[in-house]
């Protein structure tokens, strides 16, 4: 996701105008507190990006700062030389963990996802990788965007955020995350002033900013929620305190985006809810969207370890629906279908030590679900960070 706006910008856009009235849905969500109409968080961008973007922007400094912090990578780095006074300022300022982040609920959500990554891996890229191309409002803002014409290094970018997330020292100073979700605010800043340039964009946009944050908290719902429903769906071990730490974990994340606290919702019941109101029924095609899947499935298909297109499209089906695998055109195999629906459940059963017997199909499936995961770092390479640079356009149109 990202957001920006001229008078407010969090990771997309830049200015007051997202088009209709306030939705009711966001005033009580199970967050610190609840908000009145017009002051929910689709009216709230970010008041500290947004304004410094605008200016790094139109006084031509980006590139230097995309050189500058290319070495700057974990969180104890030091703030590179050659950054513009006020942006060093900026980053100083918030190149931190807000006092509220608990440590070992943070330890607790590192070693979760240790344990749980091959399955983060397969629902945060084929699950919510896939359903933020039938979020209209996200679909339409990535594809807009300078990253929609390059598609395999915007999902490195995106599943790098993910990725660093799930490092075991994601938020000690020899991780990454921090880094990672200050420069990914940063970049959705610049969005939020650039995207509303594009007449490509304007034609097909119900809102006059992007990346609002409100539109975070959905990108938050179609992840996080979406992983922890899918979880106790299949049966997963997922203990009180590892979906506590877990939910945790997204907080901080959803934070330093820009998300004020009081904003986030503090229960996986308040999320559920909240998931349910804003996220479930927005879900529907678009033009930029089909186009995205269309893009995002075929880089998977690199990765082939012969498991075929057919195959993809079935687990996109078996995680997400018919409904939005019908949306989406993905045509039907119905052996690969069979497969999935035989072979993911029995590779859960034998990873969870509850079947003795080890599926026939256990090395293929484990292997795809590695490959999947490499795939979205540095295009498939095994580096350890995907560098992030701040975009000085948009996408040209076709």
């Amino acid at each position: 996701m990202e957001n920006l706006s001229r008078r407010k910008a969090l990771s997309l856009g830049v200015a007051l105008g997202l088009v209709g009235v306030a939705n009711p849905a966001w005033a009580s969500t199970g967050s610190v507190t609840g908000a009145a109409a017009g002051t929910g968080p689709q009216w709230i961008w970010d008041d500290a990006a947004d304004p410094l973007m605008v200016s790094m922007l139109d006084n031509g400094h980006v590139p230097a700062i995309n050189s500058a912090w290319a070495s700057w990578v974990n969180n104890n780095d030091p703030l590179p030389s050659g950054l513009p006074a006020e942006f060093a300022a900026y980053l100083r300022q918030v190149n931190r963990l807000p006092s509220w982040a608990d440590p070992v609920k943070l330890a607790r959500a590192a070693d979760f996802n240790r344990r749980r990554d091959l399955y983060l891996f397969m629902l945060y890229g084929l699950g919510g990788g896939i359903m933020s191309t039938v979020i209209p409002r996200e679909a339409k803002s990535v594809y807009w965007s300078a990253g929609g014409a390059d598609m395999q290094d915007r999902a490195a970018k995106t599943f790098s955020f993910g990725y660093d997330l799930s490092q075991l020292g994601a938020f000690k100073p020899t991780g990454q995350f921090v880094v990672t979700a200050n420069k990914t605010r940063v970049v959705h800043a610049a969005v939020r002033h650039l995207l509303p340039q594009s007449p490509h964009w304007r034609a097909v946009a119900d809102e006059t900013v992007p990346i609002s944050a409100a539109d975070i908290l959905v990108t938050f719902h179609s992840l996080g929620t979406y992983v922890h429903r899918k979880l106790l769906d299949w049966k997963i071990p997922f203990p009180a305190a590892d979906r506590e730490a877990f939910l945790h974990s997204w907080q901080v994340a959803i934070h330093l985006l820009g998300v004020p606290y009081e904003h986030i919702p503090q229960t996986w019941a308040a999320a559920e809810k909240q998931a349910t109101q804003v996220l479930d029924p927005i879900l529907t095609p678009s033009t930029e969207g089909i186009a995205l899947a269309e893009e995002l499935l075929g880089l998977t298909a690199q990765i082939d370890l012969g498991v075929t297109r057919g195959f993809l499209n079935e687990f996109v089906r078996y995680v997400l629906s018919d409904e939005v695998g019908d949306w989406l055109g993905l045509k039907r195999d119905y052996a690969a279908a069979a497969l999935v629906r035989t072979a993911w459940p029995a590779y859960i059963l034998f990873r969870e030590g509850l079947s003795p017997v080890m599926p026939g199909t256990f090395y293929m499936v484990d292997q795809f679900v590695r490959a999947l995961a490499m795939l979205f770092l540095n295009k498939g390479s095994s580096g350890t960070t995907t560098p992030i640079t701040i975009p000085t356009g948009n996408r040209a149109a076709a």
